[in-house]
């Protein structure tokens, strides 16, 4: 596997500073986000030269696109908003291959008005897996008319919200066209009883064929659970890596949830322990 980062953990003026920053601490790979490029991050349009000009920048960089960010609110209440999210999607998709990439990462969303990534009461109804189930069904659509793959990542404030959720939702839609995003920090569940290494081991046994990506972040309980980066928190690395080792996982891990002060210790932490 090779190490990545997000893009968007670099704030820079142009497209080709966020690459040079990627590059000079020896990373080849990124999860982009079309904000790094001075648009929203699910635009209404992207005009075609100018995602040429940032595969371009990207290659004069050495630098590989794994993927693209897509999320948007897959389960919010307003059917309006989520077909909004479904037409934004289209547009990513069109510019992928220009682009130089062939994966979107998405989320399935909460029920939450105003934040996807919060918890919300109603996003374990069966009204709320309908509604995000016949969101991503159309996603799926945009996915095998330009031969991408839709990255879902599983999270515990969403309503895919464990790895049970993901695979009723892989054997449901049957499409090569979507796989998983693994994120070891999303899935502990403090309330579970359980521990967190042996949440990720059902995780991998129910998913670990269907990962395309995965993410390095860490957790911490401080009263309430809060997202740090990798090596500052409760995950077991050695446990995650060695299941995507025996997963036989080629794929980018990508840096997540840090700021660009702390790249150098995260780095330096996943660097020793992969060999």
């Amino acid at each position: 596997m090779e190490i990545g980062i997000f893009a968007k953990t670099f704030s820079r003026s142009s497209v080709e500073e966020v690459f040079q920053a990627i590059r000079g601490y020896g990373i080849m790979t990124t999860q982009f986000n079309m904000s790094c490029a001075g648009l929203p991050p699910m635009p209404d349009h992207i005009d075609p030269d100018f995602a040429h000009s940032i595969r371009s920048a990207c290659q004069h960089n050495q630098i590989e696109m794994s993927a693209l960010s897509g999320t948007f609110n897959m389960a919010h209440p307003d059917a309006s908003i989520r077909e909004a999210g479904i037409d934004r999607l289209h547009v990513l998709a069109q510019a992928c291959s220009t682009l130089g990439t062939s994966t979107i990462t998405l989320c399935t969303g909460s029920r939450d008005r105003d934040n996807m990534w919060k918890l919300h009461p109603d996003n374990r109804s069966k009204k709320t897996w309908a509604d995000m189930m016949h969101t991503i069904a159309a996603a799926v659509v945009i996915a095998e008319q330009y031969n991408i793959v839709l990255g879902v990542e599983p999270e515990l404030a969403n309503v895919v919200y464990d790895a049970k959720r993901a695979k009723l939702l892989l054997d449901e839609l049957q499409s090569p066209n979507v796989k998983i995003v693994m994120d070891a920090a999303n899935l502990y569940n403090p309330e579970s009883g359980r521990s967190q290494n042996d949440i990720l081991s059902e995780a991998f046994d129910l998913l670990g064929e269907h990962i395309v990506i995965a993410h390095a972040k860490d957790i911490i309980m401080d009263g309430h659970a809060e997202f740090v980066a990798a090596g500052a928190g409760m995950v077991d690395y050695h446990h995650y890596l060695q299941l995507l080792s025996v997963q036989h996982f080629t794929g980018p891990l990508i840096l997540h949830g840090l700021s660009e002060d702390q790249v150098d210790s995260s780095l330096s932490f996943i660097r020793a322990l992969i060999p």
